[in-house]
């Protein structure tokens, strides 16, 4: 098989470069979200419904200290792709190692603080109750197979901006194969409980480092970095951290969403109600993983022709890839209208010897799904416009419009609106929050991206 290179993101059509970006992409999205989705199906089957709440709680501070190793990683696989285009490798080079530096130092400060401060995160998060001591257990244990998934993270966003989408497909795949497997063995098998649960996800984490350190050690990648690479730069450090801080704004608002979300829903129908909002949140991930694919697809082609003026190209790209995703939003806006509780019902063990307690919460769950579910999800259909657009000014280096688009939905619309609406209309009110804030940030997106387009690539 030939060498795939850079070279071929400036090159090929962009219709057909970006189904090769965006399939292996949207593959790896997939299974890392049937892993989300099955993994909470065996906890909920296997262990109960109250521990799918207990991992809802805990997501939001790990995923946060995560994506600090995404930030780093698009922000900096930004540069690379136009450093790339630009025929700049050196910069690339010294790019990627400080990425590697810049990560660790990070999260590994962040995971120390964060065991640290244990006991008062995880009720802040919404972990009340029944649900505070299975979230610990599951929190202490996830936070040590933390850095190693920002490293992963990090390491497949440059993956992906060298133009291999098919690795980092694969690096995408290892970690929820890793940890299907392991809920099986530890779980099902060993009856570790949340135990069992957490060490099945830490160990799909240091699969996956393993694979992605092996891949940039390889011949298959184009960045072969020295010692002098991981040294500090200044002017790099400055540019990742603004396209970076993108991101990371992304999951510091969406892991605000699930502290307000988890509290607001608790109070309003306890438990249940929280589990409710985990297989939302589940379905939130694994619903739109094509049009995710799609994002994660444009976002190299559209850096690398930037930084080799091809700005025909580019403008090319961004109507193809809102074109793609639309059409598979539409498909998976339709399937979620018609199947809302069928889904639910996946999550919900009907096992013998059930507590009165776990019988109860399953109805109210089968209950409150389809309604929750279809508003959640009714302006599907759009939210391309939303997602391409954000991410064309990341991958072009335009940090300040990058942050506001990204924040446009949920900071600016969707927290308010869930802080405001639940006062009147009580469980409603969260819920068409979603839809309401999914309208709002596409207009707003859609009015930057054609002023954009106009103004700069015409």
């Amino acid at each position: 098989m030939a060498k795939i290179t850079s070279d071929e993101l400036g090159q090929e059509p962009i219709g057909k470069i970006l189904i090769k970006q965006a399939v292996p992409a949207s593959i790896g999205i997939l299974v890392m979200s049937l892993n989300v989705l099955v993994d909470s199906i065996f906890v909920g089957n296997w262990i109960g419904s109250i521990a799918i709440a207990a991992i809802n709680v805990v997501l939001p501070v790990s995923f946060f200290i995560a994506a600090l190793g995404m930030a780093i990683g698009i922000g900096g696989s930004s540069i690379i792709s136009r450093a790339l285009g630009a025929n700049n490798r050196e910069k690339a080079l010294k790019t990627f190692g400080n990425q590697i530096t810049l990560t660790l130092l990070v999260t590994v400060t962040m995971v120390a603080l964060g065991l640290y401060y244990v006991d008062n995160l995880i009720p802040t998060f919404g972990g009340k109750g029944s649900i505070f001591e299975p979230a610990k257990i599951y929190y202490t244990i996830i936070l040590y197979g933390v850095p190693f998934l920002a490293l992963c993270m990090m390491g497949n966003s440059v993956i992906r901006a060298e133009g291999k989408p098919r690795f980092a497909m694969i690096a995408m795949i290892i970690p929820s194969v890793g940890n299907l497997l392991m809920d099986y063995i530890f779980i099902y098998v060993f009856d570790w409980g949340m135990h069992g649960a957490a060490w099945a996800t830490t160990v799909g984490y240091l699969l996956c480092f393993f694979y992605v350190f092996y891949f940039f050690l390889s011949d298959n990648s184009e960045l072969k970095i020295d010692v002098s690479h991981f040294g500090l730069d200044r002017p790099i450090l400055r540019e990742i951290g603004s396209l970076g801080f993108v991101t990371l704004a992304r999951q510091a608002v969406t892991s605000i969403t699930y502290l307000l979300m988890n509290n607001i829903l608790f109070n309003l129908g306890g438990e249940a109600m929280v589990a409710v909002y985990a297989i939302i949140g589940r379905m939130l991930m694994f619903a739109l993983f094509p049009v995710f694919g799609v994002t994660q697809g444009f976002l190299p082609i559209a850096g690398y022709n930037y930084g080799a003026v091809k700005y025909d190209r580019v403008k090319e790209s961004i109507y193809t890839a809102i074109k793609y995703a639309a059409l598979v939003a539409t498909v998976v806006f339709v399937l979620l209208m018609i199947f809302p509780g069928e889904i639910a019902s996946l999550f919900l063990s009907d096992r013998p010897g059930l507590s009165p307690e776990e019988i109860e919460a399953n109805a109210f769950v089968l209950e409150h799904i389809p309604l929750a579910m279809r508003l959640v999800f009714a302006a599907t259909p759009i939210i391309a416009i939303q997602l391409i657009g954000a991410a064309y000014f990341q991958a072009i280096g335009k940090a300040i419009p990058a942050l506001l688009l990204t924040l446009t939905r949920q900071g600016f619309f969707f927290i308010p609106l869930i802080l405001l609406l639940p006062n009147f209309m009580g469980e409603i009110g969260v819920w068409v929050s979603f839809c309401i804030a999914d309208v709002l940030s596409t207009i707003v997106t859609g009015i930057f991206l054609q002023k954009e387009i106009k103004t700069e690539l015409s």
